[in-house]
Protein backbone atom coordinates (compact mmCIF):
# COMPACT_ATOMS: atom_id res chain seq x y z
CA UNK A 1 0.00 0.00 0.00
CA UNK A 2 1.39 3.42 -0.89
CA UNK A 3 2.17 5.99 1.79
CA UNK A 4 -0.32 8.49 0.35
CA UNK A 5 -3.15 5.94 0.46
CA UNK A 6 -2.38 5.06 4.06
CA UNK A 7 -2.26 8.75 5.10
CA UNK A 8 -5.59 9.45 3.39
CA UNK A 9 -7.19 6.52 5.18
CA UNK A 10 -5.86 7.62 8.60
CA UNK A 11 -6.99 11.22 7.92
CA UNK A 12 -10.53 10.03 7.18
CA UNK A 13 -10.54 7.92 10.35
CA UNK A 14 -9.35 10.88 12.43
CA UNK A 15 -12.19 13.09 11.12
CA UNK A 16 -14.75 10.41 11.98
CA UNK A 17 -13.33 10.00 15.49
CA UNK A 18 -13.36 13.76 16.08
CA UNK A 19 -17.01 13.95 15.02
CA UNK A 20 -17.88 11.08 17.36
CA UNK A 21 -16.12 12.77 20.29
CA UNK A 22 -17.77 16.13 19.54
CA UNK A 23 -21.19 14.47 19.44
CA UNK A 24 -20.62 12.82 22.83
CA UNK A 25 -19.50 16.09 24.39
CA UNK A 26 -22.46 18.05 22.96
CA UNK A 27 -24.90 15.42 24.19
CA UNK A 28 -23.59 15.67 27.74
CA UNK A 29 -24.30 19.40 27.85
CA UNK A 30 -20.97 20.15 29.54
CA UNK A 31 -17.34 19.60 28.80
CA UNK A 32 -16.22 17.49 31.71
CA UNK A 33 -19.03 15.16 32.73
CA UNK A 34 -22.24 13.43 31.73
CA UNK A 35 -25.18 13.76 34.15
CA UNK A 36 -27.79 11.05 34.43
CA UNK A 37 -30.70 11.77 36.81
CA UNK A 38 -33.16 9.18 38.05
CA UNK A 39 -36.72 10.42 38.63
CA UNK A 40 -38.12 9.63 42.06
CA UNK A 41 -40.94 10.79 44.32
CA UNK A 42 -38.51 12.21 46.83
CA UNK A 43 -35.77 14.55 45.70
CA UNK A 44 -33.53 13.10 48.37
CA UNK A 45 -33.27 9.86 46.42
CA UNK A 46 -32.22 11.54 43.18
CA UNK A 47 -28.66 10.74 42.20
CA UNK A 48 -26.30 12.64 39.92
CA UNK A 49 -23.66 10.38 38.41
CA UNK A 50 -20.58 11.99 36.89
CA UNK A 51 -18.17 10.39 34.43
CA UNK A 52 -15.07 12.38 33.45
CA UNK A 53 -14.91 13.09 29.75
CA UNK A 54 -11.25 11.99 29.85
CA UNK A 55 -12.57 8.42 29.75
CA UNK A 56 -14.32 9.09 26.44
CA UNK A 57 -11.40 11.14 25.15
CA UNK A 58 -9.14 8.14 25.68
CA UNK A 59 -11.25 5.86 23.52
CA UNK A 60 -10.30 7.44 20.14
CA UNK A 61 -6.61 7.08 20.99
CA UNK A 62 -7.02 3.37 21.65
CA UNK A 63 -9.03 2.97 18.44
CA UNK A 64 -6.16 4.55 16.51
CA UNK A 65 -3.32 2.84 18.39
CA UNK A 66 -4.65 -0.72 18.21
CA UNK A 67 -4.48 -0.97 14.40
CA UNK A 68 -0.94 0.43 14.53
CA UNK A 69 0.33 -2.41 16.72
CA UNK A 70 1.09 -4.73 13.80
CA UNK A 71 3.01 -1.91 12.10
CA UNK A 72 5.51 -2.17 14.96
CA UNK A 73 5.88 -5.85 14.17
CA UNK A 74 5.88 -5.54 10.40
CA UNK A 75 3.80 -4.07 7.57
CA UNK A 76 0.65 -5.40 6.02
CA UNK A 77 -1.54 -4.48 3.08
CA UNK A 78 -4.49 -2.09 2.77
CA UNK A 79 -7.10 -4.83 3.32
CA UNK A 80 -5.75 -5.51 6.79
CA UNK A 81 -5.75 -1.81 7.76
CA UNK A 82 -9.30 -1.40 6.49
CA UNK A 83 -10.48 -4.48 8.39
CA UNK A 84 -8.92 -3.30 11.65
CA UNK A 85 -10.47 0.16 11.29
CA UNK A 86 -13.88 -1.40 10.76
CA UNK A 87 -14.19 -0.74 7.04
CA UNK A 88 -13.73 -3.01 4.08
CA UNK A 89 -13.97 -6.78 3.89
CA UNK A 90 -12.61 -9.10 6.54
CA UNK A 91 -9.44 -10.93 5.61
CA UNK A 92 -9.91 -14.63 6.19
CA UNK A 93 -7.20 -17.05 7.20
CA UNK A 94 -9.42 -20.09 7.31
CA UNK A 95 -10.50 -19.64 10.93
CA UNK A 96 -13.52 -18.24 12.71
CA UNK A 97 -12.86 -14.62 13.58
CA UNK A 98 -16.03 -13.78 15.53
CA UNK A 99 -16.13 -15.05 19.11
CA UNK A 100 -19.30 -15.36 21.15
CA UNK A 101 -19.94 -12.80 23.91
CA UNK A 102 -19.32 -14.10 27.41
CA UNK A 103 -21.62 -13.29 30.33
CA UNK A 104 -20.06 -13.44 33.79
CA UNK A 105 -22.31 -13.16 36.87
CA UNK A 106 -20.93 -12.75 40.39
CA UNK A 107 -23.16 -13.28 43.43
CA UNK A 108 -21.60 -10.77 45.78
CA UNK A 109 -21.05 -11.80 49.41
CA UNK A 110 -23.28 -14.84 48.96
CA UNK A 111 -26.36 -12.62 48.54
CA UNK A 112 -29.07 -14.74 46.91
CA UNK A 113 -32.05 -12.71 48.19
CA UNK A 114 -32.60 -10.29 45.30
CA UNK A 115 -31.14 -9.02 42.04
CA UNK A 116 -28.97 -6.49 43.88
CA UNK A 117 -26.66 -9.36 44.76
CA UNK A 118 -25.78 -9.88 41.09
CA UNK A 119 -22.94 -8.10 39.33
CA UNK A 120 -22.99 -9.22 35.66
CA UNK A 121 -20.24 -8.38 33.18
CA UNK A 122 -20.31 -8.88 29.40
CA UNK A 123 -17.02 -9.58 27.60
CA UNK A 124 -16.80 -9.48 23.81
CA UNK A 125 -13.82 -9.98 21.54
CA UNK A 126 -13.25 -10.34 17.83
CA UNK A 127 -10.40 -10.59 15.35
CA UNK A 128 -9.86 -8.97 11.98
CA UNK A 129 -7.04 -11.39 11.26
CA UNK A 130 -6.00 -14.67 12.80
CA UNK A 131 -3.09 -12.94 14.54
CA UNK A 132 -4.88 -9.70 15.54
CA UNK A 133 -7.52 -9.54 18.28
CA UNK A 134 -9.48 -6.79 20.00
CA UNK A 135 -12.29 -6.66 22.53
CA UNK A 136 -14.20 -4.74 25.21
CA UNK A 137 -15.64 -5.43 28.68
CA UNK A 138 -19.01 -3.92 29.63
CA UNK A 139 -20.81 -3.64 32.96
CA UNK A 140 -24.28 -5.12 32.50
CA UNK A 141 -25.58 -3.84 35.86
CA UNK A 142 -25.41 -0.05 35.97
CA UNK A 143 -27.61 3.05 36.05
CA UNK A 144 -24.87 5.18 34.54
CA UNK A 145 -24.45 4.74 30.80
CA UNK A 146 -21.06 6.43 30.94
CA UNK A 147 -19.75 3.65 33.19
CA UNK A 148 -20.68 0.85 30.79
CA UNK A 149 -17.21 0.40 29.22
CA UNK A 150 -14.75 -1.09 31.69
CA UNK A 151 -11.77 -1.79 29.47
CA UNK A 152 -10.85 -2.05 25.80
CA UNK A 153 -7.86 -3.96 24.46
CA UNK A 154 -6.11 -5.09 21.30
CA UNK A 155 -3.37 -7.58 20.47
CA UNK A 156 -1.18 -8.14 17.42
CA UNK A 157 1.12 -11.11 16.74
CA UNK A 158 3.80 -11.95 14.22
CA UNK A 159 6.26 -14.79 13.52
CA UNK A 160 9.80 -13.93 12.38
CA UNK A 161 12.02 -16.25 10.34
CA UNK A 162 9.54 -19.11 10.93
CA UNK A 163 11.00 -19.41 14.41
CA UNK A 164 10.51 -16.39 16.67
CA UNK A 165 6.96 -15.49 17.75
CA UNK A 166 6.16 -12.05 19.17
CA UNK A 167 2.84 -10.76 20.51
CA UNK A 168 2.02 -7.22 21.71
CA UNK A 169 -1.09 -6.21 23.63
CA UNK A 170 -2.45 -2.76 24.61
CA UNK A 171 -5.19 -2.27 27.20
CA UNK A 172 -7.07 0.78 28.48
CA UNK A 173 -8.91 0.54 31.80
CA UNK A 174 -11.64 3.20 32.05
CA UNK A 175 -11.16 3.32 35.82
CA UNK A 176 -7.61 4.64 35.15
CA UNK A 177 -7.82 6.57 31.86
CA UNK A 178 -4.41 8.19 32.48
CA UNK A 179 -2.61 4.91 31.80
CA UNK A 180 -2.12 2.49 28.92
CA UNK A 181 -1.04 -1.03 29.90
CA UNK A 182 1.04 -3.14 27.54
CA UNK A 183 2.11 -6.77 27.47
CA UNK A 184 4.80 -8.33 25.25
CA UNK A 185 5.15 -12.10 24.84
CA UNK A 186 7.91 -13.82 22.89
CA UNK A 187 8.87 -17.40 22.15
CA UNK A 188 11.78 -19.24 20.54
CA UNK A 189 10.39 -22.73 19.95
CA UNK A 190 13.68 -24.22 18.76
CA UNK A 191 15.42 -23.36 22.04
CA UNK A 192 12.34 -23.94 24.24
CA UNK A 193 12.53 -20.37 25.53
CA UNK A 194 9.69 -17.98 26.37
CA UNK A 195 9.58 -14.47 27.78
CA UNK A 196 6.87 -12.12 29.04
CA UNK A 197 7.08 -8.40 29.85
CA UNK A 198 4.28 -6.33 31.40
CA UNK A 199 4.32 -2.56 31.79
CA UNK A 200 2.45 0.71 31.49
CA UNK A 201 2.80 4.25 30.17
CA UNK A 202 0.85 7.49 30.36
CA UNK A 203 -2.08 7.88 27.99
CA UNK A 204 -1.34 10.65 25.45
CA UNK A 205 -5.07 11.45 25.20
CA UNK A 206 -5.47 12.15 28.91
CA UNK A 207 -5.51 15.82 29.82
CA UNK A 208 -4.28 15.05 33.32
CA UNK A 209 -0.69 13.93 33.86
CA UNK A 210 -0.68 14.48 37.62
CA UNK A 211 0.38 11.68 39.90
CA UNK A 212 -2.04 8.98 40.94
CA UNK A 213 -1.77 5.65 42.68
CA UNK A 214 -3.42 2.29 42.21
CA UNK A 215 -3.71 -0.20 45.02
CA UNK A 216 -5.50 -3.09 43.37
CA UNK A 217 -4.23 -6.39 44.70
CA UNK A 218 -3.52 -9.09 42.18
CA UNK A 219 -2.06 -12.26 43.62
CA UNK A 220 -3.21 -14.28 40.61
CA UNK A 221 -2.37 -13.35 37.01
CA UNK A 222 -5.02 -12.57 34.41
CA UNK A 223 -6.58 -15.71 33.10
CA UNK A 224 -4.29 -18.00 35.08
CA UNK A 225 -4.77 -20.42 37.94
CA UNK A 226 -1.26 -21.81 38.18
CA UNK A 227 -0.30 -19.77 41.23
CA UNK A 228 1.83 -17.21 39.45
CA UNK A 229 1.80 -13.62 40.59
CA UNK A 230 2.60 -10.53 38.56
CA UNK A 231 0.18 -11.00 35.66
CA UNK A 232 -1.80 -7.99 34.50
CA UNK A 233 -1.77 -5.30 37.19
CA UNK A 234 0.40 -5.65 40.26
CA UNK A 235 -0.50 -4.18 43.61
CA UNK A 236 0.57 -0.87 45.16
CA UNK A 237 1.74 0.89 42.05
CA UNK A 238 2.50 4.59 42.16
CA UNK A 239 2.42 6.59 38.97
CA UNK A 240 4.12 9.99 38.86
CA UNK A 241 3.85 11.56 35.42
CA UNK A 242 5.48 8.64 33.60
CA UNK A 243 5.67 9.82 30.00
CA UNK A 244 7.94 6.95 29.05
CA UNK A 245 6.95 3.26 29.28
CA UNK A 246 7.81 1.52 32.52
CA UNK A 247 8.29 -2.24 32.97
CA UNK A 248 6.44 -3.57 36.00
CA UNK A 249 6.96 -7.33 35.59
CA UNK A 250 9.20 -9.65 33.57
CA UNK A 251 9.71 -13.40 33.41
CA UNK A 252 11.59 -15.94 31.30
CA UNK A 253 10.99 -19.69 31.00
CA UNK A 254 13.60 -22.17 29.77
CA UNK A 255 12.74 -25.83 29.19
CA UNK A 256 15.02 -28.88 29.21
CA UNK A 257 14.63 -32.56 28.37
CA UNK A 258 16.06 -34.90 31.01
CA UNK A 259 15.90 -38.59 30.02
CA UNK A 260 12.32 -38.27 28.83
CA UNK A 261 11.28 -36.04 31.73
CA UNK A 262 10.70 -32.31 31.37
CA UNK A 263 12.42 -29.67 33.50
CA UNK A 264 11.60 -25.95 33.37
CA UNK A 265 13.32 -22.99 35.03
CA UNK A 266 11.26 -19.81 35.34
CA UNK A 267 12.87 -16.68 36.91
CA UNK A 268 10.37 -13.86 37.60
CA UNK A 269 10.68 -10.33 38.92
CA UNK A 270 8.09 -7.76 40.01
CA UNK A 271 9.68 -4.32 39.65
CA UNK A 272 6.83 -2.49 41.41
CA UNK A 273 7.19 -4.56 44.58
CA UNK A 274 10.93 -5.24 44.15
CA UNK A 275 10.35 -8.93 44.62
CA UNK A 276 11.62 -11.84 42.58
CA UNK A 277 11.60 -15.61 42.67
CA UNK A 278 12.44 -18.68 40.62
CA UNK A 279 10.02 -21.50 39.78
CA UNK A 280 11.49 -24.92 38.94
CA UNK A 281 9.26 -27.78 37.75
CA UNK A 282 10.04 -31.44 37.20
CA UNK A 283 7.49 -33.47 35.24
CA UNK A 284 7.92 -37.25 35.35
CA UNK A 285 4.92 -39.15 34.01
CA UNK A 286 2.31 -39.16 36.82
CA UNK A 287 4.27 -36.92 39.19
CA UNK A 288 4.81 -33.17 38.89
CA UNK A 289 7.06 -31.36 41.37
CA UNK A 290 6.98 -27.57 41.53
CA UNK A 291 9.37 -25.55 43.70
CA UNK A 292 8.96 -21.79 44.13
CA UNK A 293 11.95 -20.18 45.83
CA UNK A 294 12.57 -16.57 46.80
CA UNK A 295 14.78 -14.84 49.32
CA UNK A 296 12.05 -14.92 51.95
CA UNK A 297 10.08 -18.09 51.27
CA UNK A 298 10.16 -21.50 49.63
CA UNK A 299 7.08 -23.48 48.58
CA UNK A 300 6.93 -27.05 47.31
CA UNK A 301 3.93 -28.58 45.50
CA UNK A 302 3.83 -32.27 44.60
CA UNK A 303 1.03 -33.31 42.24
CA UNK A 304 0.40 -37.04 42.05
CA UNK A 305 -1.93 -38.56 39.48
CA UNK A 306 -3.81 -41.39 41.20
CA UNK A 307 -5.73 -42.49 38.11
CA UNK A 308 -7.27 -40.98 35.01
CA UNK A 309 -9.85 -39.09 37.09
CA UNK A 310 -8.09 -38.02 40.30
CA UNK A 311 -5.04 -35.87 41.11
CA UNK A 312 -3.88 -34.94 44.63
CA UNK A 313 -1.63 -31.89 45.14
CA UNK A 314 -0.31 -31.06 48.63
CA UNK A 315 1.59 -27.79 49.06
CA UNK A 316 4.06 -27.14 51.89
CA UNK A 317 5.65 -23.80 52.82
CA UNK A 318 8.86 -23.10 54.69
CA UNK A 319 6.83 -21.63 57.55
CA UNK A 320 4.95 -24.89 57.98
CA UNK A 321 1.80 -23.82 56.12
CA UNK A 322 -0.07 -26.61 54.36
CA UNK A 323 -2.80 -26.80 51.73
CA UNK A 324 -4.31 -29.72 49.87
CA UNK A 325 -5.94 -29.65 46.42
CA UNK A 326 -8.00 -32.46 44.93
CA UNK A 327 -8.83 -32.47 41.20
CA UNK A 328 -11.54 -34.89 40.15
CA UNK A 329 -12.78 -35.45 36.61
CA UNK A 330 -16.48 -36.40 36.67
CA UNK A 331 -17.22 -36.60 32.95
CA UNK A 332 -15.99 -35.55 29.54
CA UNK A 333 -16.76 -31.86 30.17
CA UNK A 334 -17.13 -31.81 33.95
CA UNK A 335 -14.52 -31.49 36.70
CA UNK A 336 -14.28 -30.32 40.31
CA UNK A 337 -11.27 -28.83 42.09
CA UNK A 338 -11.40 -28.59 45.89
CA UNK A 339 -8.67 -26.78 47.82
CA UNK A 340 -8.42 -26.97 51.61
CA UNK A 341 -6.46 -24.27 53.42
CA UNK A 342 -6.59 -25.29 57.10
CA UNK A 343 -7.97 -22.56 59.40
CA UNK A 344 -8.34 -20.24 56.39
CA UNK A 345 -10.78 -21.34 53.69
CA UNK A 346 -12.18 -24.03 51.45
CA UNK A 347 -12.33 -23.23 47.73
CA UNK A 348 -14.37 -25.22 45.23
CA UNK A 349 -14.27 -24.76 41.44
CA UNK A 350 -16.87 -26.64 39.40
CA UNK A 351 -16.54 -26.77 35.61
CA UNK A 352 -19.43 -28.13 33.56
CA UNK A 353 -19.05 -27.49 29.82
CA UNK A 354 -19.88 -23.78 29.36
CA UNK A 355 -20.55 -23.27 33.09
CA UNK A 356 -17.90 -22.38 35.67
CA UNK A 357 -18.78 -21.90 39.35
CA UNK A 358 -16.36 -20.82 42.09
CA UNK A 359 -17.32 -21.00 45.76
CA UNK A 360 -15.18 -19.68 48.62
CA UNK A 361 -15.94 -20.72 52.21
CA UNK A 362 -13.94 -18.70 54.77
CA UNK A 363 -13.04 -20.68 57.89
CA UNK A 364 -13.17 -19.16 61.36
CA UNK A 365 -12.48 -21.59 64.19
CA UNK A 366 -13.49 -24.50 61.96
CA UNK A 367 -16.81 -22.75 61.20
CA UNK A 368 -17.77 -22.20 57.55
CA UNK A 369 -19.75 -19.01 56.96
CA UNK A 370 -20.06 -16.07 54.55
CA UNK A 371 -19.69 -18.06 51.33
CA UNK A 372 -18.96 -16.12 48.13
CA UNK A 373 -20.18 -17.55 44.82
CA UNK A 374 -19.01 -16.66 41.31
CA UNK A 375 -20.83 -18.12 38.30
CA UNK A 376 -19.81 -17.76 34.66
CA UNK A 377 -21.26 -19.11 31.46
CA UNK A 378 -20.50 -18.66 27.76
CA UNK A 379 -23.65 -17.39 26.06
CA UNK A 380 -24.32 -18.51 22.49
CA UNK A 381 -26.19 -16.20 20.13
Amino acid sequence: MSTSSYMMMMHSSSIAIQRMTTKIRSTSGRGDSIDIRRNAKSTSTNRVLHRPMSSFASLPVVIVLLPLLPLLLGGYDARVVAALLGGGPRVSSGGTHGRRPQLSITIRDGNFTDIDGLDPTITWQNSALLSNDYGIDLSARTTNLASLPRRVWGRASRVFLDRYALSTRLELDFECPDRLDFEIDGEDADNDLRMRIVGYASNPASSSTSSWSSSSSSSTPRGGDDGRWGGGRTSSRNYHDHRTPRISYAEFTKGYDNAGNRVTVNPRYDFDRNRGDVVVTYDADDTLIRVTASRHDQIVTISQKLNDDNVISPTIGRDGSLSLAWDRKIGDDMSVRTTLNPNRSVDVEWRDAAWTANVNFPMDDNDLRGATVHIKRDIKF
